[in-house]
């Protein structure tokens, strides 16, 4: 019997989006559901997750989070997390002045990544067979106050995205100006838009991790 990685989009917008939920991954696989960010509108079902994993461990959206974790009896974190044939494993993006994260799902050679804010591309996300990325800004970064990181522009991770192998790649943390691209009827130089509630469905190798 083949198993099956299934990821389920619980949110696909940016901080204060007039349109869509917090971005957020619900994760499933073999009887296990590891919840990634999210937030009001993008919360995952009822019962209790193996983890519930965060990007920013200090993000706007911290104590809600919080709280939504421990009604489900899990703490909120960042971190690692095995699952037999998949691991999680959290690495670091360059986004802004404190330490913030995205993650990789690996399963022998499958692997997903999940990285919804970051400046710069994360050279770990090369080779991906399925990635969620950064769509804050449309065509033209967007920098923080004081220079300190800010979000990269769909444009440049679609670039970035084709230059490091990505198979797929879903925008999943989508800003006012890529909402103004959207409604004008434009579309990424590659990728697509990811949709709330959809998901993704890819075979795990079995026999373990490579």
């Amino acid at each position: 019997m083949i198993r099956r990685l299934r990821l389920t989009l619980l949110g696909v917008g940016a901080m204060n989006s007039p349109r869509f939920a917090p971005a957020g991954l619900l994760l499933r696989y073999a009887g296990h559901r590891v919840v990634f960010d999210g937030g009001p509108g993008a919360e995952p079902p009822p019962g209790r997750p193996a983890a519930w994993l965060v990007t920013d461990e200090q993000s706007e959206l911290r104590s809600r989070l919080r709280r939504s974790a421990a009604e489900r009896g899990v703490a909120l974190r960042a971190g690692d997390l095995d699952l037999g044939e998949v691991r999680v494993r959290c690495r670091p993006v360059a986004h802004t002045s404190h330490a913030t994260y995205g993650y990789r799902v690996e399963a022998g050679d499958l692997l997903v990544v999940w990285a919804p804010e970051f400046w710069q591309f994360p050279a770990w996300a090369a080779g991906a067979d399925l990635m969620f990325a950064e769509a804050a800004a449309w065509n033209r970064p967007i920098r923080f106050r004081g220079g300190v990181g800010g979000h990269a522009d769909v444009h440049a991770v679609a670039e970035d995205a084709v230059r490091q192998g990505v198979r797929r790649l879903v925008f999943a943390h989508v800003g006012r100006p890529t909402i103004r691209a959207m409604d004008a009827g434009l579309r990424p130089p590659a990728g697509e838009w990811g949709i709330q509630g959809r998901t993704y469905s890819l075979p795990v190798p079995q026999g373990g991790p490579g």
